[in-house]
């Protein structure tokens, strides 16, 4: 059952899984997305590996706080520069951050998937100190690193939905495309997951908003290349939205980063890689504690 706390001025609805003794691990999500797509099943089996794990709604999707009063921006406007968005990618981090103090967390492990891969990387920037490991999933350090192809943009800036049978094939829509080929499409998954997240909250300004929130943020490389945090980074060879460049790029800035590459991945993850991945991150988290601890 989902939580509230408060924090950086707004109100984040989060849920955990596993025993608050594990290994803290903070899971952000992406563009539009709500928590529940870090499915149930992968959260519990990041628990059974020793992590106590929390999955929250970024600002402006969800049960998080939207912020209706900022209207809708004009992406083009923005990406030309001449409209600012209503926050940036490092606000978004601010959350994140504000969400640890209110979960009593002076630290944990951070793992985020697209858009979510990007906050994690501004909070690791922003704030060192509260990163113990950084796991960034098929995401990018700057807009224009690996961007989408026209048929990824095409799903993503589709009109949108009218209702939940329409938000369902909607869901349906851009999954087809920006999916991974190389594994089955799991329709009755999306299904099921769009229709309870239009039941949570439909907001497409909200979506836009964060939209413009990527497209205004700075290049994230020369914060990357000051870390010194243990790094994993996770890509799809076969990514549209985000395409390998960004992957590669996140990977060459930050020192010492390990990059594992998944043929037939695109941008989501496909359950027959959530073992591989869950170990991955288990022994990232693993060490990260035993380097903290010597």
């Amino acid at each position: 059952m989902s939580q509230c706390a408060s924090a950086n001025g707004i109100e984040i609805a989060y849920e955990s899984f596993g025993s608050p003794r594990g290994r803290p691990l903070l899971l952000i999500m992406g563009l539009a997305t709500q928590m529940i797509f870090w499915d149930d099943d992968l959260c519990a089996m990041l628990a059974e590996c020793g992590h106590h794990v929390v999955r929250f709604d970024n600002r402006d999707v969800g049960l998080s706080t939207h912020l209706t009063g900022a209207g809708a921006p004009d992406l083009g406007a923005v990406l030309a520069g001449r409209a600012s968005a209503p926050y940036l990618i490092e606000d978004m981090a601010a959350d994140a951050a504000g969400l640890m103090d209110a979960l009593g967390w002076r630290s944990c492990h951070v793992v985020g998937a697209s858009m979510g891969g990007m906050i994690a990387q501004a909070l690791a920037i922003g704030h060192p100190s509260r990163v113990r490991s950084l796991t960034s999933i098929m995401s990018t350090p700057a807009a224009g690193v690996g961007p989408p192809t026209d048929a990824a943009i095409g799903a993503l800036l589709a009109p949108p939905a009218t209702d939940r049978d329409d938000a369902v094939v909607r869901a349906l829509e851009v999954w087809s495309v920006i999916g991974s080929p190389g594994y089955p499409l799991d329709r009755e998954r999306i299904r099921r997951l769009a229709g309870i997240a239009y039941d949570r909250s439909g907001d497409p300004a909200g979506s836009t908003r964060q939209f413009a929130a990527i497209l205004a943020s700075p290049d994230r490389r020369p914060g990357l290349a000051r870390l010194s945090v243990p790094t994993l980074v996770v890509h799809g060879r076969d990514d549209q939205l985000i395409q390998l460049p960004g992957g590669l790029a996140t990977a060459e800035a930050i020192p010492g980063a390990r990059l594992r590459v998944f043929p037939g991945m695109g941008h989501d993850l496909p359950y027959p890689l959530w073992e591989t991945i869950v170990s991955a991150i288990t022994r990232l988290t693993e060490a990260a504690e035993t380097e903290r601890a010597a």
